[in-house]
């Protein structure tokens, strides 16, 4: 099968380009950096020539409200592309929980999206996943003061970005869901246990407080960000990938136009 993959040169979008080819399949990665531009449409026709199947895995630059304006006109740009290319399925990396957080602008803005895909002219799947592992470090940076970190009790769950990639690999290989699967790591963790579990496997010496009002995922109360039943469980505990991780926790990158 022939693959094009938005958003292919960030962390998630390169993994799934790798898991993609190591399949098997014939992936090519686009993004701004590859003379694709989501906001004009120049250069979806090329990049969507031939392929079975587009995933979007792009993010907004913004993650405020201007985030929605983004998505609205590079979601019309890619699916018009790619109906008029004859693609057969789109595929949508969305975020678990992203329909349960009203008061977080950029999850607004991610709903839109999805519900851009649900009304389009492709058969669809929407793959929601809950945080990566490689975001943590940064999650943790948005409540960071000196040497204190604030975190809230807030559950999460989170994947590693290898075991994300595998799974939608594997929804995207298949039929078309016509629907949402969430996809999550083994194990929930309240945010700020996070945080502790993180600074102690790398020497840290920062201080994690308990702040249930501190960052923007103090907003999502109960099991918000927890995946629905019947979701995928990728294999990799928290626990056993830190250890792996020398130094400081890598920050992400990833494709934003």
């Amino acid at each position: 099968m022939k693959f094009a993959v938005l958003g292919g040169t960030g962390r998630i979008g390169s993994r799934i380009v790798q898991t993609l080819t190591t399949d098997g399949h014939e992936a090519r990665a686009h993004a701004r950096s590859t003379g694709v531009d989501l906001l004009t449409g120049a250069g979806l026709a090329p990049a969507l020539a031939g392929a079975d199947v587009v995933i979007d895995a792009t993010q907004s630059p913004t993650t405020d409200d201007t985030s929605a304006d983004f998505f609205r006109t590079a979601t019309a740009n890619l699916l018009t592309a790619a109906d008029a290319a004859g693609v057969q399925h789109a595929v949508l990396l969305s975020i678990v929980g992203v329909d349960r957080v009203p008061d977080l602008g950029y999850y607004r803005a991610k709903v839109l999206q999805e519900e851009l895909f649900k009304a389009g002219p492709l058969p669809y799947s929407i793959v929601r996943a809950t945080q990566f592992f490689e975001y943590i470090d940064e999650i943790m940076s948005w409540s960071t003061q000196g040497r204190t970190v604030r975190l809230p009790t807030t559950l999460v769950q989170p994947i590693a970005a290898a075991d994300a990639a595998r799974a939608l690999v594997d929804i995207a290989t298949g039929l078309p869901l016509q629907g949402v699967r969430d996809v999550a790591g083994p194990d929930a963790i309240p945010l700020d246990e996070l945080g502790r579990i993180t600074l102690a496997a790398h020497d840290d010496g920062r201080t994690t407080l308990t702040d249930d009002t501190a960052g923007p995922f103090a907003t999502a109360s109960g099991d918000a960000l927890i995946p629905a039943t019947g979701g995928h469980t990728g294999p990799t505990h928290y626990r056993d990938w830190i250890r792996t991780v020398t130094g400081p926790v890598p920050h992400p990158t990833c494709e934003t136009w």
